[in-house]
C-alpha cells in the first residue's frame, strides 16, 4: 500500500498540482494585497467609500460605526468584507482571463511541429515487400 502511495504521489500530474496550488496560494496574496493597498484606497478617495467597515448590527447593542469595535459589542453582518472578496475574485479573474489569452496567442504565433509519422511495425514493413516483390514478378 505504501509503495502504491509513492507511486501515486509522485506522479507527474499530482506534482503538477501541488505546485499550481503553492503557486495559487502565494498568488491569492498579492491580489489580496493589490486590491487592500493599492486598488480599494482609490475607490476610497473617488467616492468617499471604505467597504471595510460595511456592516449591519444584529442586535440593539451594537453602536460603534467601527466593524472591530463593533464584532466586541454583538453579532454583526460585515456585508463590506464580502464586497472586498468580490472585487478580489473579479481581479483575479481578468488576470487569469489575460494570462490564459496571452499564453494562447503564444501558441498560435509558434509554428507547428511537423511530427514524423509513427514507424510502422515490422510485420506491416515484411508484407509491404512481400506486396512489392509480387509486383516485380508480374511485371
Amino acid at each position: 500500500m505504501l509503495e502504491e502511495f509513492k507511486k501515486f504521489a509522485l506522479k507527474g500530474n499530482v506534482v503538477d498540482l501541488a505546485i499550481g496550488v503553492i503557486i495559487g496560494a502565494a498568488f491569492s496574496k498579492i491580489v489580496d494585497s493589490l486590491v487592500a493597498d493599492i486598488i480599494m484606497p482609490f475607490i476610497g478617495a473617488l467616492g468617499g467609500v471604505d467597504f471595510s467597515n460595511y456592516f449591519i448590527g444584529l442586535n440593539s447593542a451594537v453602536t460603534s460605526p467601527i466593524l472591530s469595535e463593533a464584532k466586541k459589542q454583538g453579532a454583526v453582518l460585515a456585508y463590506g468584507n464580502f464586497v472586498t472578496v468580490g472585487i478580489n475574485f473579479l481581479i483575479i479573474a481578468m488576470v487569469l482571463f489575460m494570462v490564459v489569452k496571452g499564453i494562447n496567442k503564444l501558441q498560435k504565433q509558434q509554428p507547428a511541429k511537423e511530427e514524423a509519422p509513427p514507424a510502422k511495425p515490422d510485420d506491416v514493413v515484411l508484407l509491404g515487400e512481400i506486396r512489392d516483390l509480387l509486383k516485380q514478378k508480374q511485371a
